[in-house]
């Protein structure tokens, strides 16, 4: 399996702004891809945002499978942590974003209102990783062109202050990945969701790795897909199905797995696979539970 890594410049200085904004924002609205959420978690967010409220963003919430996505609000309603599932391209739920951001905060503002400040106004600053929807939940939610979006990660390349209503401001910020996966399982699934640039990917081991989970998790929809009757044991086998049920071939009749892995990688980020999670918090228990046994 390739090494994925990707860790542009503007990505360095971004976390180092970040840390010295903190002050200036009441809570952290913490975006997250919902058929990622763990995966789509930068590990150094934690480490730089100490104990601020923060209230987890579960964005793209349509395209990820319904069912997965209740067990993970459930997931962080454990950990005493308030989520929310949203979809800032259809405006899914964005508008209970302003009513539990005051809930995370209800206390500070309890205790500002002992010290005689009324105001209810919100600073939040908005984070996540590139490509997850940041800028375009902060056009929903302003209800203009108010930060430039692209179907590409990495446009966000410096901060700044949008004010979306009286009562609301937003500390726009870069997306910021980490220098290294340590589990290269999270970058099959970043790249599976579209997060990192396809130009530093070898797109047929993605799309190796992608068939193996739908194979294991979303059968039914691959079959339905690709119009199969029955699914190879080998996910490299169903690549092949699939560049013969698609006339993905090259002279001679061989198979043509650079074309296939394209039009796969476009269709299952496009959801005419389905709406499917790509994780479920079941998994992280298991690996949990495997490395505590581990080491007795």
């Amino acid at each position: 399996m390739q090494i994925i890594q990707w860790f542009p410049g503007h990505m360095a200085k971004a976390r180092r702004e970040i840390t010295e904004s903190l002050a200036k924002v009441d809570i952290i609205f913490e975006l997250y891809d919902a058929r990622i959420p763990l995966s789509s978690k930068n590990p150094m967010v934690d480490e730089i945002v100490g104990k601020k409220p923060r209230l987890v963003l579960l964005n793209k919430a349509s395209i990820a499978d319904p069912k997965v996505t209740k067990e993970w609000i459930k997931y962080y309603k454990d950990k005493g942590i308030v989520a929310l599932d949203i979809d800032s391209i259809n405006g899914y739920n964005v508008n209970k974003i302003v009513s539990y951001a005051y809930e995370v905060l209800k206390d500070e503002f309890a205790k500002k209102e002992k010290r005689g400040i009324k105001s209810k106004t919100i600073k939040a600053m908005i984070i996540g990783i590139p490509n997850v929807g940041k800028s375009t939940l902060i056009n929903r939610l302003a209800k203009r062109k108010a930060a430039t979006t692209g179907d590409k990660p990495g446009v966000t390349k410096a901060q700044s202050w949008i004010k979306v209503t009286d009562d609301l401001f937003l500390l726009d910020t870069p997306g910021i990945l980490w220098p290294k996966f340590e589990d290269q399982m999270v970058g099959v699934k970043l790249a599976m969701a579209g997060s990192i640039k396809d130009d530093i990917l070898n797109l047929e081991q993605i799309t190796l790795a992608s068939i193996k989970y739908m194979k294991d998790n979303y059968a039914s929809n691959l079959m339905d897909r690709y119009n199969i009757t029955e699914l190879e044991d080998d996910e490299k086998l169903i690549l092949d199905q699939i560049c013969k049920k698609r006339g993905c071939l090259l002279k001679g009749g061989l198979l043509d797995y650079d074309r296939a892995s394209v039009m796969f990688m476009n269709d299952l980020r496009n959801t005419r696979i389905g709406a499917m999670s790509y994780e479920r918090p079941a998994d992280f228990e298991a690996e949990n539970e495997e490395g505590a046994s581990e080491s007795l």
